[in-house]
Order: C-alpha cells, then structure tokens, then sequence
C-alpha cells in the first residue's frame, strides 16, 4: 500500500465520520458543537467530602462595633440571571405567581429593599467585578465576560437565528493577543471586599460561581478568601444530562445552553485541589456547604460570598421539584420554575441556619441577581415591567432586585428610594464591618447604611455610567440615554415619567442629548483600555424573546459579549 493511498484512505475516513457526525447530530447546529465539545470539559475526579476550617468552640468576648456586639457576620447571595418579575415581593411572580418566593421576599421584608437599584454590568462577570472592588469595572479593564474562541465563534455564527433578525458580527480582527480564557481575569491589584475584611479579622469563604478567572493566579483564594469552592467557569450543569434525578429544558435556539450542554463543565473545585463531582443536584450541594461553612464559623466573624448559579441556563430543575408543579403545562416554564423553587427553598434553609445558631440577629445578609434576565432561555416576561433583558442597558437588564437584612440594624419593611448600585455593596459591608475602603484609588460605591436606615434623604447616586465596546449608557437624575454606534440607535428616556422606557425623546430634547453625551465622553476617558476583547457582539431584540419572530422595525441593541 503506498503512501499516496493510505493518505486518500484516511481522509476519506474523516469525511465519512464528520459526514455521520453531521447527519446523526441533525445539521450545522449539532456539528458545530460536535466540533466545539471539550473546550471547558473537565472530567471531574469522584464525590468527596470537603473539611471547612473550624472556627473557635466558643464565642470570644465581644467587641466594639455599630450594634455594641462583635462584628457582623456577612452573608452575600448573588443569584445569576434572575428576572425582577421572577419574585413575588416584586412582581407578578413565576407561573402567573402560582409559585412564589416566600424566602427571598423575606429579606425584602424583613429588612429594606431598594426600588431601583443597577447591576455594575448587563452580563454577568463584569457586575460581579463591581461588586467585588466597589469600582466600574472599566476603571480596571474587566470589560467583558471572559469566553474562550471557539465559543465566542459559535454564538455568531448565525447558526437557528431569525433570518429576520441583523446578523451576529465577529472581529476576527481581536483575536491577536487574546490571551486564553484562563488567563481574564480580576487583576490582583485591585482590593476586594474579601481583602479588606480578612485585614478586620474576618474568616471569607466564597461558594459557587466565581468567573473573574480561572488560571490559579485569580481565583478566589488569591483575592482574599480564606476558603473557596468554586464552579469552573462561568456556567455549569446542575446535574450530567442523563442522570435520572434531573429535568433539562433546552430552548431550540438557545445556543448557549446547547454549548454548555455539550460541554458538560460538571465539576468543583475547593481551594487549588482537583475539581471533582457533586454528588446532588447543585443549588442544593452549595447550600449545604454554606450552611457547613456557617457551622463552623459561628464564633467568630465571618464574610460568606454565596453566588449561586441558578437560575442561568441550562434550564435543569430537580426531579422532585418538577415533578411538584403538575399544574404548569408548558414544559420549559416547569423546568424553570421548579429551578426558582428550589433556589428559595434553599437560600430558606440558609437563612433557618442562621436563627438555629444564633446568628441571625447579627448577620447582615445582601441579597441581589447579577443582572436580569436573558431572552435566548424560552421563558418570556420574566423583567416585567421593564423593557430589555439581559446583554441590553434598558431597565430589564439591568435592573435588579437589591435586599439588605441585618435585624440589629436595619429597620424591617422598608423600601429605601434609590438609585443604588452593584458597587455600593462593597462600601456597605465595608462600613458595616467597621473597615475603611482603600485611599489609594477611587471607589464609586457609597455605603447605603444610612439610606437603609432612613437618617439620610436623597439619591445615593446622582448619576451611573456603563460601558460595554462602543454602547455606553447613563442616568443622571431621572433622565436616561443610551447611545450604541454598532445599532446605530440613540435612546433618551425620562424614567420619572416613563420608567419603562416606552417613549424616545432624543428628537425632543436635543440640548439634553448633546449634554449628557459629553458627560458620557468625559466618563469614557477615564476609563481603562479592556484587559482583553470581545470576540462577538450579536444583536438582541428589546421587545421579544429570541424564540419569537422579529417585528418590523423593532428595537435591538449589539452587545459585545
């Protein structure tokens, strides 16, 4: 056999497999992630039980503090993707309300909740950076979701879009100097909440979704966290897609969730070990960690970061919880809605935790999404009232639930006027845990405790800025403008009298436009250059969900990333 044929041989043989590949995985969508799978895959070493560092066996002497006991315990639960309608103490509630969210409304009314309150970002990383640094996250670079190549190419490539709708772009010019995703990630330079409170003699544990980068260099633990037990990434399975104890609802055209899917990043890691296999369905297994973690640090002060995955995509809910809502005939709002019941039932158990121990007096707990909800995830309405979603600056992606609950502190029942913002979270616990924020650089956040409280009236921001590529947005005042040169779309809107942002007075108010587009300028130079780019920006639709058809002359943004 020469070598000429064994060649042919072989390249025949690939084309038949990709061939069967293509026609078995039903077309480019199922070749495309057959190509991509195994870009996050990491097979994960079997179930084992972690060992938390144990605290004190009894309660030291107590110290100065705001409450005239020793220093609040902080619990901050950040959810991922949560729609403002998704809540009850907010909305209409899942399901038409027929599931609500009687533990989570408990914070909001047990303590105070802030009725417009911003997310740092309209994706997912870059507000967790802002809250982590109480900074714009543009101030240090973190611009856009980390996201490897291959899956910034598969989401533009067009592949089960509207053809109605513009098409997705990819600047294959970026990709020099793009370092691998590993490597985007928060720059240790900059002083996380976790920093300064471990400087006031605080034990910091972080749970669940990390996402501000993966190489060793910048996770958790090099950011001032004793302790950490963190997902891979910044998405992940709740369970493997065949086990029998999960229910998986994927949207056709919702190709995130397929890459996830085929991905499988099913897998945790505490501290630098080797990531392993929950052993349960996962918004589950964190909770019980948590509560572990509150066990055995309930004599000594402790700052626990819970970030809870759900309820992102992939929709997967517990058996036992689907199987709970008969009553839901559409089966991906069952899945999803069996999701946001086990996610409150849970933060419910973490919070029954706290009162077990004696904890639950003096232990501020923040409660707040990362941003709101997404349109590719087949579940509609879920930011009602607001227009937008996810990967958009209209209200519905950025505006997000924000609830405060620290019974020795804070009143109960009360809505404090905002607007507030990701990063004030930062300067809150700071000034809670009696620490002074660092001199050397500036903090955008201001410490809402005196909002909170009612001692002090007004607006904690008089003004609020985002910047994603070329879409910047701002709000000062009651007045909003979004400006995106890729759409090529101005929008100006009066939220005191329309707060939905039905009505574009760019037209109407030339002079207001001209002003507050130089003061989006000038906070635009002030920036940092991204630490690295986003590969993609694809178009989403205002007014609809991606499953539904594209509108004449709709609305729509280009997001990058």
């Amino acid at each position: 056999m020469t070598r000429r044929f064994r060649l042919g041989l072989i390249v025949v043989a690939i084309f038949v497999t990709l061939s069967a590949v293509f026609f078995w995985a039903g077309g480019r969508t199922g070749l495309a992630l057959w190509v991509t799978k195994y870009v996050l895959h990491q097979e994960g070493a079997p179930f084992r039980e972690i060992t938390w560092r144990r605290g004190p066996d009894t309660a030291p002497p107590a110290n100065a503090s705001t409450t005239g006991k020793r220093k609040p315990n902080v619990i901050l639960i950040v959810v991922d993707d949560l729609g403002y309608d998704d809540l009850t103490v907010l909305g209409t509630g899942v399901a038409e309300g027929r599931v609500g969210t009687p533990n989570i409304d408990s914070l909001a009314k047990g303590g105070v909740r802030f009725d417009a309150a911003y997310s740092g970002n309209a994706t997912c990383a870059p507000s967790r950076a802002a809250i982590m640094t109480g900074r714009y996250a543009t101030r240090f670079g973190f611009e856009f979701t980390p996201a490897p190549k291959a899956f910034m190419k598969f989401i533009s490539s067009g592949i089960n879009r509207n053809p109605e709708d513009p098409p997705p772009r990819y600047f294959a010019e970026r990709e020099a100097g793009q370092p691998p995703v590993d490597e985007m990630g928060l720059p240790t330079s900059e002083i996380t909440i976790a920093k300064l409170l471990q400087s006031e003699g605080y034990h910091t544990v972080q749970i669940g979704k990390w996402h501000l980068g993966d190489s060793p260099k910048y996770r958790a633990y090099a950011h001032g966290f004793d302790e950490s037990l963190s997902l891979q990434y910044g998405a992940a399975m709740y369970l493997p897609e065949d086990d029998p104890r999960v229910v998986t609802a994927v949207a056709q055209k919702d190709l995130i969730s397929k890459f996830i899917v085929a991905n499988e990043p099913w897998g945790i890691r505490f501290n630098d070990g080797e990531v392993f296999k929950p052993d349960r369905y996962l918004t589950d297994y964190l909770t019980d960690e948590a509560i572990r973690v509150v066990d055995a640090n309930r004599h000594r002060p402790f700052l626990l970061y819970l970030a809870y995955n759900a309820p992102h995509t992939p929709l997967q809910a517990s058996r036992e919880d689907y199987d709970a809502l008969p009553f839901i005939e559409n089966h991906t709002l069952r899945v999803y809605a069996a999701m946001l019941r086990s996610l409150d039932r849970n933060i419910g158990r973490l919070l029954a935790s706290l009162r077990e121990r004696g904890l639950d007096e003096n232990t501020l707990v923040v409660f707040t999404s990362d941003n709101g909800a997404p349109h590719y995830a087949g579940v509609g309405h879920r930011n009602q009232p607001y227009r937008g979603w996810k990967a958009t600056y209209f209200e519905g992606g950025i505006r997000v639930p924000f609830f405060m609950r620290w019974p020795a502190a804070l009143p109960e029942g009360r809505i404090a006027t905002g607007p507030a913002a990701h990063f004030d979270i930062f300067s809150t616990i700071a000034a809670a845990a009696g620490a002074n924020p660092p001199s050397d650089r500036i903090i955008d956040g201001v410490n809402l405790l005196p909002f909170a409280r009612g001692d002090q009236e007004g607006r904690p921001h008089e003004s609020l800025y985002w910047r994603t590529d070329d879409y910047l947005t701002m709000r000062l005042g009651d007045w909003k403008l979004q400006t995106s040169r890729l759409s090529g779309r101005i929008w100006l809107f009066d939220l005191a009298s329309d707060p939905t942002e039905q009505f574009n007075l760019v037209d109407r108010e030339p002079g207001r436009v001209a002003d507050m587009t130089a003061r989006l300028e000038a906070f635009n130079r002030q920036q940092a250059a991204p630490l690295w780019q986003s590969l993609a920006a694809n178009s989403v639709p205002i007014d609809r969900t991606l499953q539904e058809p594209a509108q004449p002359n709709e609305d729509f943004v280009y997001f990058s990333n």
